[in-house]
């Protein structure tokens, strides 16, 4: 069987000429001179514990730009700081120590989705997989495929961190590329395009209606469905599909330089091989796919409208809202079918290929999958502590406010706002890792001063969620910053978070850059709509 050449251009040694290559260099080695990644968010606990200590004896406090609860005192109305270093505190922290770790979102999701996607490479559906569809694209679209994959796979929530980032790394492998320029070109697109999209994603009503919220401080009978950013986010896919593509191939990658497979974990195939298919793995591929599609096709059963539902259709729309008709229940339900969607292509496969045979090989893949979150686990549970103690303290939501605060007091009138929102909404990303969080206490502050000056809530959170994606992929608040430090650590056992964020860094100034350049050509400039039924100023016209 003869190996299939790569045509892409070998890697130059590690570039470390010009100031920008200089400047990551200092941000890598700053990054790199901190502890463990464990070792600095047990850190971060312990200052979070010390600074509610400080805030809650100078009693800080905020108002709440939040609508005020039915039946609450005027004069109760705002955030305060609340201090750890109590009695209180010290026995919150003892009772909430599991909870925190156990309730941690992504750790759960993480692990349900990968004993599914342990199974699928346990049999080797994902690296035939990953060969057929490298042999079959074209090589110099290869990044950009990923890098599209990646903002496509946020329609789907969690997969595309479970599953495409790591895919991401074996394809340039694969390739004789460097792996970490894959991660990195899947991370971006996932995480840094997060809000781009060409169809709607799970995050879309929820920001609509923590906008509706806030805009009905102004407005009582306002409304905002969860498509009024849609056109903008179509237009954003392909802008972020192209700066990815640009950043991995003229920065990252040649920074980079050539992988040294040396340091790679022992799991890791040292000299992977890009062989064409043989006739029994194609017919395995062809098995998986029809197993595939039965899933889809059951899918689609479970989604069907109920009022089609008979006597001889049992559990006919069970996966559609009970009342409204509508497709929460399938969109609170991606973890499991991700599951479910690796776990039958996978087995089928390795039947067919003889790699699974027995459901102990099943067991034995996911198995392996589990063995490789180990770290992850570790780093996961003291994340969780410090994460579980900002929130907490109130400290996260009072930065937040202060910020908006500062930014309202400047009193800009004109779209030149956007520049300082959407750079605070950068900046705050860095210190709130939840989307709708950091909305929930920005949306009641900007979007009725915005709404006062003539500009729409839809076109407010059009801005908040471009600053909001952009640091998403260099902020170690961000949920699943740990587990993409442990995929990067397969391929380099001594590879440190200031190596990671450096990497990352020039995703998010490119992105920060173009995006909001692209804001203000499409929506100033243009005049074009930014959604269905979306207008861009206050009151609308008509």
């Amino acid at each position: 069987m003869s190996e299939i050449p790569s045509t892409d251009p070998v890697p130059v040694p590690r570039n470390t000429r010009g100031w920008f290559n200089k400047f990551l260099a200092a941000v890598e080695w700053l990054g790199n001179t901190l502890p463990n990644p464990v070792t600095l968010f047990a850190i971060f606990a312990l200052l979070v514990v010390f600074l509610s200590g400080v805030a809650g004896f100078f009693s800080l406090e905020v108002a709440d730009p939040r609508p005020l609860p039915a039946g609450r005192a005027e004069d109760a109305h705002v955030i305060k700081a609340v201090s750890l270093m109590t009695a209180d505190g010290f026995r919150w922290m003892l009772r909430s120590m599991v909870t925190n770790f156990t309730g941690f979102a992504p750790l759960g999701t993480v692990l349900v989705a990968l004993l599914g996607v342990g199974v699928a490479e346990k049999s080797g559906l994902l690296g035939a997989a990953i060969r057929a569809m490298v042999l079959a694209a074209p090589k110099n679209l290869v990044t950009m495929v990923i890098v599209f994959a990646g903002v496509l796979s946020n329609t789907a929530s969690e997969m595309g961190y479970v599953v495409l980032i790591p895919l991401g790394a074996a394809i340039f492998h694969a390739l004789g590329r460097h792996p970490l320029a894959g991660l990195a070109a899947a991370y971006a697109g996932v995480s840094g395009g997060y809000s781009a999209n060409l169809l709607i994603g799970t995050v879309d009503p929820l920001l609509s209606g923590i906008t509706e919220e806030a805009a009905r401080l102004i407005d009582p009978e306002y409304t905002v469905h969860a498509a009024v950013n849609w056109y903008f986010m179509i237009v954003s896919t392909f802008l972020i599909t192209g700066l990815g593509t640009w950043v991995t191939a003229k920065i990252v990658e040649p920074r980079l330089g050539r992988y040294d497979a040396s340091r790679a974990e022992e799991d890791i195939d040292q000299n992977p091989r890009l062989d064409a298919l043989n006739e029994r793995e194609w017919k395995a591929l062809k098995g998986a796919g029809l197993a595939t599609l039965g899933v889809t096709l059951g899918l689609v059963y479970l989604c069907l409208p109920p009022s089609w539902r008979a006597s001889f259709t049992p559990g006919l729309g069970v996966l559609r809202g009970p009342t409204d008709g509508g497709f929460s229940p399938l969109l609170s339900s991606v973890v499991p079918l991700i599951f479910a969607f690796f776990l039958l292509p996978g087995f089928v496969y390795g039947r067919i290929v003889g790699t699974m045979r027995t459901e102990t090989d099943v067991i034995d893949g996911m198995a392996g999958a589990m063995k490789s979150m180990g770290l992850y686990i570790v780093l996961v549970f003291f994340a969780a502590q410090f994460v579980a103690y900002f929130n907490y303290t109130n400290l996260g939501a009072i930065l937040a406010v202060l910020g908006a605060d500062a930014l309202r007091a400047m009193s800009l009138d004109n779209p030149g706002v956007f520049v300082f929102f959407i750079v605070l909404c950068a900046l705050v990303n860095l210190v709130m890792g939840s989307a709708s969080a950091k909305w929930a206490v920005t949306a009641p502050v900007f979007v009725p001063m915005l709404m006062q000056i003539g500009y729409s809530p839809e076109l407010t959170q059009t801005a908040y969620r471009i600053g909001d994606s952009t640091t998403n992929v260099v902020t170690p608040m961000m949920s699943y910053f740990g587990l993409i430090l442990a995929f990067a650590t397969k391929y380099d056992r001594k590879l440190g978070i200031g190596t990671l964020i450096a990497t990352m860094l020039p995703y998010t100034i490119c992105f920060l850059i173009g995006w909001t350049i692209l804001f203000y050509l499409y929506v100033f400039v243009l005049g074009l709509p930014i959604g269905p039924d979306a207008p861009i100023v206050y009151p609308a016209p008509g």
